[in-house]
């Protein structure tokens, strides 16, 4: 009898065990519910917490309402220029309304990408269709001397790059996340452009311009430079000349000034005592005419005034 007994109280437990456990549920913080009854939805959107549900009559459905992400294969797309791009990119997307999203995917996350990636692509290719290569792809600006200045000329061209990116999928991002909501139940959080390369048969092409449009900058720096060059160098020509002409006036200002000052000085000592002067000078004559060896002169005579201080001291007599 007490066997009996304990028996059924298991039983009855095990009852009561199963009951709660199907009869009580709990919805995570990452998560959203929808309950069902016989395959119909009628409770849409529960919350996190701990809830109720009747046992074999409801079946609840949990879905993460985390954001996912779907990485798109490499895809090429023509330009409003009729350039061609290899883009590949990724999407973003997060469970909006768990009944919609149930409906249209049964619940299968890998059903509701397949669906996710056409309209993705559908999307990318109507916006790069209406944009030209220049919008897609700009240079970085050319190295220059100051180091932290080309660090910071870079990350400003990379963040203005992202920044038009982004712009650039603002259209797409909006369009495709109202048609999945209103189709899917779920929202396009963001698209996500990992790399632009072009295509291998023009990737020669376009290097070949690049290379060409360098040289030709390259040449125009150069003939800039050189015109530069020879207007320094003209300048520096001018400005010597300038200053030469104006040293060669002073120094003759100069030579003058000292040449009237001599004059005026031998004049005055000339003036003191002529008689010495004019022995001085004739002796400066007579040093610098026989100075040299075998040296001959050749006088008229009416030129003996020359030698008038040979024949006595004060020049008296004649030779």
């Amino acid at each position: 009898m007490f066997n009996n007994r304990a028996l059924v109280m298991v039983i009855v437990l095990g009852l009561l065990a199963w009951l709660a456990s199907a009869s009580f549920y709990i919805v995570n913080e990452t998560e959203r519910g929808i309950k069902l009854r016989f395959g119909e939805i009628i409770e849409n959107n529960i919350q996190p917490g701990l809830h109720f549900k009747w046992p074999l009559l409801n079946t609840v459905r949990i879905f993460d309402t985390r954001v996912l992400s779907l990485d798109s294969n490499a895809t090429r797309y023509l330009t409003s220029d009729s350039k061609a791009v290899i883009v590949d990119s990724f999407v973003m997307w997060q469970i909006d309304d768990p009944a919609r999203f149930y409906e249209a995917t049964r619940g299968v996350e890998q059903a509701a990408e397949r669906l996710i990636a056409p309209r993705t692509d559908e999307a990318l290719r109507n916006t790069f269709g209406q944009t030209t290569m220049t919008q897609i792809v700009r240079e970085r600006p050319a190295a220059q001397s100051d180091n932290q200045q080309v660090v910071e000329q870079v990350q400003q061209a990379d963040t203005e790059v992202a920044t038009e990116r982004d712009e650039l999928m603002v259209d797409p991002i909006a369009q495709l996340d109202k048609a999945m909501r209103r189709e899917l139940g779920v929202r396009i959080l963001d698209i996500r452009v990992k790399r632009i390369e072009l295509p291998q048969e023009v990737t020669q092409t376009v290097y070949e311009r690049m290379r060409s449009e360098r040289e030709q900058a390259a040449r125009g720096y150069r003939a800039e430079g050189t015109r530069r060059a020879e207007e320094i160098r003209a300048d520096a020509d001018r400005q010597r000349e300038e200053i030469l002409a104006s040293g060669r006036q002073i120094a003759q200002t100069t030579r003058g000034e000292g040449d009237a000052a001599a004059a005026s000085i031998y004049a005055g000592a000339y003036q003191q005592n002529v008689d010495f002067f004019e022995f001085y000078r004739a002796m400066q004559a007579y040093r610098d005419s026989f100075k040299g060896d075998g040296d001959l002169m050749v006088l008229s005579p009416e030129s003996n005034r020359f030698f008038e201080r040979f024949v006595t001291p004060e020049g008296q007599g004649t030779p």
